[in-house]
């Protein structure tokens, strides 16, 4: 059983670094055996005290050093397999190291790596220790010049951050590149890449009139599938310009597709690395959920040319400051992009459809993460491996605070906000504090006498705060009083040290409506607010609101358009959930509403009730409901895809108590056949009507296509639940008949789920047998069937044996294992299911830490299932803890997981 212990790391505990770096100047003699990297830096210390030169490093090997020249001696330093230790004698000096590394032995991809025969680098957090020793953390930041030297036949690109300022041929048939980046950076924002590739570029205007260059960079023959990527490039480009008034600050800007990489993407600066899925797509083998996030994701690296990049951390425990800001960023640019050239109504329509995604997302992430073990503020205190801290909590959480300031700013105060931000802090490191600081500064000129202390809070606490809502109406007054009570439980860690904890409140901008028993809105006013929508200041542990002249008892419709990632606790009946969802003006607030109809007879249902004639008129009721639904011409077929999507099962888990994973999937698709059963003339009207939409038209990943094609597979989904006379055969046509993957998948989907095995056997083959060459469709082929409801461990063992499985591709082991234990409860939760998990996370951990890692959070929620899943998960839990070679990665979820 391991016994060290990694040592964690406290925010309290911040110094700055003795010594400047100013310039770095890096060359490399690049091949994948082996590569050396000579390494020159100008040093400038401090402080006038003399204090050691520390520089992190692994997994290299030295060859020399030296300071101004001369060589040191083993005697001169001190060099372990993490650090070296310098004890330089001047205030100032030059620093030269030549030392190598082995890429193609880096199967971490962190650091230099090989994928397929190209070189990638991945520094963020800590990679750059392993391509030459440095000061690797965010708070060092130099000008990078870098001459990269490698074979031109197998490597004719070469590859780094900023402008590109000569390229030659050597003597030896090599060639040589030199690249300047202008800004300094800290070293995680380095990267070098070196292959052979096809290239896409165009040349644009930016808003001052420079000319700059915008290119992508693919494996040889995927150049078809690029262009996706680089119109969303320009977009994220002249979005950036003219919503932020932040322009391109290089003379190009390039993005480079990597098969293998640990993560979505990487911001390096001028130089953006990418798993390739979220760069190659075209019609035939991406669907539109793909290129949603490919323009998401290409918007949020090229948004962090800014924010992170120009502006970035102090130190990793402010990875939100540059994390959660861009997420929002890029969540707006979805969101304006959707809309783009649409009117009023249905403009909102699809800002809704991109609010609803997102909030979807942060429920089936970040909820959990609050609940689990790993529960931390978006600005931890602590952590023993930073790589385990790249959590929805600092992400997508981190977002929800930020679009928080924005709804007290408004658009105009926040982009002041924004500017006074970039005044205060262009090219440093610095904290959470100083975004909030310049946002204080704006806000405190815009509601006098109020000030973002409070709200301060969201940054330093855990858990995801309730909020309790009282409503009384006194007709004789013609008045209603509302009353707000928030708190936020103890969670992880708290629930051990201090469980009776009363955490101080928090700032909750809650947004609200009334409607009256015909659905209209209800115009309020109170505390000099007044409007149909009114955004509420919870500041207090309780507060009241009194609003008046209210004839009848209206019903409330809560926290608007998500204002605060808060759980809301209100008494609905069926029947007021009923009338929100058929007739809130406000349309997240109407989704939400419908959810939590389902929501109450899938919890039902799961609990044993659900043959009760309570539970038989809620689902009555919730079909009525959607039936209506169907039948509102005002409502966009993406809109209604978003309501007839049942609610995901991660979110369900985390509203039982205790957790039955089999129960709640039984209860699933018991309530998906019934709906599909009785409304299945809904469904068929529906599926007749988006085919009709869409017959004739070329493909378009656009927003109401995408929309009319989610309606339309939704309808089928229900149509083959239900068994539907016809329905597989129907299924069947539209998958080989399909245009466009979205389409294939939309019938290959149900027809594994509910065909019989002839007839699944029979289009998975043809699946793989027409897209074997594309490893990004096979990588949904895989997934399709982790994900089955019949899948078995066996099932899945089986396909490991595949020769297109490994577990070294991330995307592949996502693909397989990752949905398999993530995202099939049927299937994994049972003990073969988690020997089957403990086993992978200890393979990955050989291999990839990173990516085992996030495996092994599988089942954070481990200690809250029903008694015998609980006790079978904690033995392969302590299983994994029993490896002597456990990762520093793995070593802190399992050990987290094992104090609950």
């Amino acid at each position: 059983m391991r016994t060290d212990t990694a040592p964690t790391i406290l925010r309290q505990d911040y110094l700055p670094y003795p010594f400047r770096i100013p310039t770095v100047d890096l060359a490399f003699d690049l091949a994948p055996d082996l590569t050396q990297v000579h390494s020159r830096l100008t040093v400038e210390r401090i402080h006038p005290e003399a204090a050691p030169l520390v520089l992190n490093g692994e997994a290299l090997s030295l060859i020399s050093i030296r300071i101004d020249g001369r060589l040191l001696s083993p005697e001169d330093y001190q060099l372990d397999d993490h650090q070296l230790t310098l004890h330089p004698d001047k205030p100032a000096f030059t620093l030269e190291i030549i030392s190598t590394c082995r890429p193609a032995e880096n199967t971490s991809l962190m650091g230099l790596y090989q994928s397929g025969h190209s070189l990638f680098t991945q520094c963020e957090a800590e990679g750059f220790r392993r391509i030459t020793w440095f000061a690797d953390r965010p708070d060092v930041m130099s000008r990078y010049t870098v001459t990269l030297r490698a074979d031109k036949t197998q490597f004719p690109h070469l590859l780094s951050n900023g402008n590109l300022l000569q390229e030659q041929p050597l003597s030896d048939g090599r060639h040589e590149a030199t690249w300047e980046d202008p800004h300094p950076k800290p070293s995680y924002l380095f990267a070098l890449v070196a292959g052979d590739f096809d290239c896409r570029e165009k040349t644009i205007t930016t808003r001052s009139g420079r000319q700059a260059l915008l290119q992508v960079y693919c494996d040889k023959g995927d150049y078809p599938r690029t262009a996706w990527a680089l119109d969303c490039l320009e977009r994220s480009v002249l979005w950036d310009e003219s919503r932020f008034n932040l322009e391109l600050d290089l003379d190009r800007f390039m993005i480079v597709a990597a098969r293998d990489f640990n993560m979505g993407a990487m911001e390096n600066k001028g130089l953006n690395i990418f798993n390739s899925a979220y760069v190659l797509a075209d019609a035939q083998t991406a669907t539109d959920a793909s290129f949603e996030a490919i323009e998401s994701v290409i918007g949020h690296e090229y948004f962090h040319n800014w924010t992170g990049n120009r502006i970035t951390c102090r130190d990793w425990f402010q990875l939100s400051l540059k994390e959660g800001l861009t997420v929002f960023r890029d969540q707006e640019f979805s969101a304006d992009m959707m809309a783009r050239g649409l009117p009023d109504n249905a403009a909102l329509s699809a800002r809704t459809v991109k609010r609803i995604d997102d909030v979807t997302a942060l429920r089936t992430a970040q909820f959990p993460e609050d609940a689990g073990p790993m529960a931390h503020p978006v600005r931890p205190d602590s952590y023993q491996e930073i790589g385990n801290f790249y959590t929805a909590t600092v992400y997508e959480k981190g977002a929800e605070v930020i679009r928080m300031q924005h709804t007290l700013l408004g658009e105009s105060g926040f982009q002041a906000g924004m500017a006074e931000y970039f005044r205060r802090h262009d090219g440093q490191a610095v904290t959470c504090d100083d975004f909030v600081n310049a946002m204080d500064s704006v806000y405190r000129q815009l509601a006098p006498g109020k000030d973002l202390t409070t709200f301060r809070r969201w940054y330093a606490q855990a858990g995801t705060p309730r909020v309790s809502v009282d409503l009384k109406h006194d007709a004789q007054a013609a008045q209603c009083v509302l009353t707000l009570s928030q708190r936020c439980d103890p969670v992880g860690v708290e629930k051990l040290q201090n469980p009776a904890v009363a955490k101080p409140p928090l700032h909750i901008p809650f947004a609200l409506g009334l409607l009256g028993a015909d659905g209209s809105p209800v115009l309020l006013e109170t505390d000099g607010l007044k409007g149909e929508t009114l955004v509420l200041d919870l500041t207090q542990t309780t507060q009241t609101w009194v609003f008046k002249n209210i004839a009848q008892r209206p019903v409330p419709s809560l926290l608007r358009n998500f204002s605060a990632p808060v759980i809301v606790e209100y008494n609905y009946t069926d029947e007021e959930l009923a009338l929100l969802a058929r007739k809130d003006p406000e349309p997240f607030s109407r989704w939400e509403a419908g959810q939590s109809l389902a929501t109450r007879c899938l919890l039902a249902m799961a609990s044993k009730q659900g043959q009760s004639n309570t539970t038989k008129a809620a689902t009555d009721l919730l079909a009525a409901t959607w039936a209506d639904i169907a039948n509102d011409a005002s409502l966009s077929p993406a809109y209604k895809a978003r309501v007839f999507s049942l609610p995901s099962e991660r979110v369900l888990l985390e509203k039982m108590s205790p957790i039955d994973p089999p129960a709640l999937a039984q209860a699933r698709r018991a309530l998906r056949q019934y709906l599909g059963e009785t409304l299945q003339d809904t469904w068929q009207t529906l599926y007749d009507n988006m085919c009709a939409a869409l017959d004739g038209q070329d493909y378009r990943p656009d927003a109401a296509s995408a929309g009319a094609r989610a309606l339309k597979n939704s309808a089928l989904t229900y149509l083959v639940a239900a068994t539907v006379t016809g329905a597989l055969a129907r299924a069947e046509r539209q998958y080989y008949d399909a245009d466009n993957m979205t389409d294939r998948m939309g019938g290959l989907t149900p027809l594994v789920n509910h065909a019989p095995d002839d007839v699944k056997a029979r289009v998975l083959a043809h699946f793989y047998d027409q897209w074997q060459a594309n490893p990004l469709v096979i990588d949904r082929w895989f997934a399709l069937q982790a994900t089955a409801s019949s899948t078995t461990v066996a099932d899945i063992q089986a396909l490991m044996a595949h020769p297109a499985f490994t577990l070294r591709n991330p995307n592949r082991a996502r693909s397989l294992v990752f949905q398999f234990c993530l995202n099939n409860i049927q299937g994994v939760y049972c003990e073969a299911g988690y020997a089957f998990w403990a086993e992978q996370v200890i393979a990955l951990d050989q291999i990839n830490p990173e990516i085992a890692a996030r495996l092994a959070r599988a089942f954070d929620h481990w200690a809250r299932l029903v008694p015998k899943e609980r006790q079978a998960i904690k033995l392969q839990l302590e299983k994994i803890m029993q490896r002597p070679s456990l990762s520093r990665n793995v070593y802190e979820i399992i050990s987290k997981a094992l104090t609950l």
